[in-house]
């Protein structure tokens, strides 16, 4: 009998270790939105647009994860995340897949290895991130022009958590890539009652071998129904960038990532500097109200290239369910210097004002 009870947890203790646990979940977002902008016209002018979005308060987007118990505080890691613009049944992006890698967590950390967030995005997301329960206004995000394309190919990133210190380091191969895409960089972050700092680094180089350093610095604070964050970010570039470099740089830096900058100064910059400053208030358990206030610099080798520009943008949210929310959102930009908004078609208008407002619907899943 003892030597069948033996034999019987042997066999267990051998299945358990050939067939480890896993488990995958399918999530995701689906959020349109309806949106007005003024001096949205290519012509110029002040004639506004009114337009049905695939993303007001968050990009919409379908994901799986799964994660396999290998045994001995080891687990394989995968995340697939498509990005979707359900207005039309499109895509945003050249990409199908915007994330798409599989890792390995031990207890000395986990490293990932494929299409995923950079530290830029990591350590603003998870630290001093704009909302603390949407870290980004999809249709509205200055801060997010800074953040290097925010994702990068080929990568391998590894993470170590160590109590309420985070750090993380991450290099990109660039394989040939006629527009570059070799990365490097990292960033440390602290999070614990309620106070939030961090500091990440990252360089890109384009394919002819000049560079773009971005860094960041921030901090954020939560008591009670209150939060209230702080940012800085910076983009630099080599002197001599040749015009394939500055298409790649443009496309980190246009759009409504940052507002709307168009214009031929706008490619000529070499610097941009970004300053941010927010709160939100938890007004009852379904209601949240925030505001948020960005200062943005560029300068270039010509003084043509100077320019200035401020972001504010103020929004309120309802929970309807855990998974469903309403939301309203104003904004206004303003530009001084040799830059002007760009138009709905991307070329730049002429026009330096724009003010806007987004009324949507948001389910998560």
């Amino acid at each position: 009998m003892n030597k069948t009870i033996l034999v019987t947890a042997a066999l267990a203790a051998m299945g358990s270790s050939a067939f480890a646990q896993s488990s995958v979940t399918i999530y995701g977002i689906v959020d349109v939105a309806v949106r007005h902008t003024s001096n949205e016209q290519n012509a110029g002018g002040d004639e506004g647009m009114w337009r049905v979005i695939g993303g007001g308060m968050s990009q919409s987007r379908l994901g799986i994860n799964t994660v396999e118990d290998l045994g001995g505080g080891m687990k394989a890691l995968v995340n697939l995340e498509h990005r979707l613009l359900p207005d039309n049944g499109t895509q945003p992006a050249a990409q199908f897949w915007q994330q798409s890698w599989v890792g390995l967590q031990t207890g000395f950390g986990r490293v990932s290895l494929g299409r995923q967030y950079n530290v830029l995005f990591d350590v603003v997301t998870s630290t001093y991130a704009s909302y603390p329960y949407s870290p980004y206004f999809e249709a509205y995000k200055p801060e997010i022009g800074f953040a290097v394309g925010a994702r990068s190919d080929n990568m391998v990133k590894y993470l170590i958590e160590v109590g309420p210190v985070r750090a993380a380091l991450q290099v990109s191969a660039g394989e040939g890539s006629p527009t570059g895409g070799k990365t490097v960089g990292g960033y440390l972050r602290y999070s614990d009652s309620g106070i939030g700092a961090g500091v990440g680094y990252e360089e890109y180089e384009f394919a002819s071998e000049k560079k773009l350093k971005a860094s960041t610095i921030g901090a954020s604070y939560k008591t009670g129904p209150w939060y209230f964050n702080v940012g800085w970010g910076e983009n630099k570039v080599d002197s001599g960038l040749t015009a394939t470099d500055r298409a790649t740089l443009g496309a980190f830096w246009t759009g409504t990532a940052n507002g709307g900058f168009g214009g031929a100064a706008f490619l000529a910059a070499d610097k941009r500097q970004i300053w941010t400053i927010g709160t939100n208030f938890q007004a009852t358990t379904e209601l949240n109200l925030g505001v948020h206030y960005f200062h943005a610099k560029q300068s270039g080798p010509l003084a043509s290239a100077d320019a200035t520009a401020k972001f504010l943008t103020a929004a309120a949210d309802y929970a309807l369910s855990k998974r469903t929310d309403a939301y309203l959102e104003v904004d206004t930009t303003k530009l001084s210097g040799s830059v002007s908004l760009n138009g709905a078609g991307g070329a730049a208008n002429g026009a330096q004002k724009r003010n806007g407002f987004t009324i949507g619907l948001r389910h998560r899943f």
